[in-house]
């Protein structure tokens, strides 16, 4: 989860408004049309954070839902697995707004830094890679599991 947050708050920081401290979904209105490759790469982290596969999130989701089947907690799994469901509307509401919105704010011309923009096509490369090939990380981790 670390990936996609990390991405889907850059875009925020990227596109939030000088001296305002808090950002609504309705901000994001029309981005697709001014700003297309920020909205894609939000939609990304938002389908991942979604658990819509081939991105990581899923993979997330897959192994948190099966260990806790596999260690008898049926009604945990089942609970986290509502609250998913759940969870999609309010992720994929994100998207709509970027897309199917029309904008409610002129978005100011983006002059990205190259570490903003490495940043974000990190986070992106990273969502899908690990989407797809899982198997890097899981070693990763199952080595972690074991030194601690």
């Amino acid at each position: 989860y670390t990936l996609m947050n990390l991405g889907a708050f850059a875009i925020i920081i990227v596109l939030g408004k000088k001296g305002e401290e808090n950002a609504n979904i309705e901000d994001f209105s029309g981005l697709g049309y001014k700003h297309p490759l920020l909205a894609v790469a939000m939609c990304i982290f938002m389908f991942s954070l979604a658990g819509i596969p081939p991105l990581i999130g899923f993979i997330g989701k897959f192994y948190i839902f099966s260990a806790a089947i596999k260690s008898g907690f049926i009604i945990l799994a089942i609970i986290g697995m509502i609250n998913s469901v759940i969870s999609v509307y309010y992720y994929l509401r994100v998207t709509v707004v970027i897309y199917m919105k029309k904008p409610i704010r002129e978005f100011a011309p983006l002059s990205l830094s190259p570490l903003i923009i490495l940043a974000i096509l990190i986070t992106i490369c990273g969502t899908i890679y690990f989407g797809i090939f899982p198997s890097k990380i899981i070693a990763f981790a199952q080595q972690s599991a074991v030194l601690y």
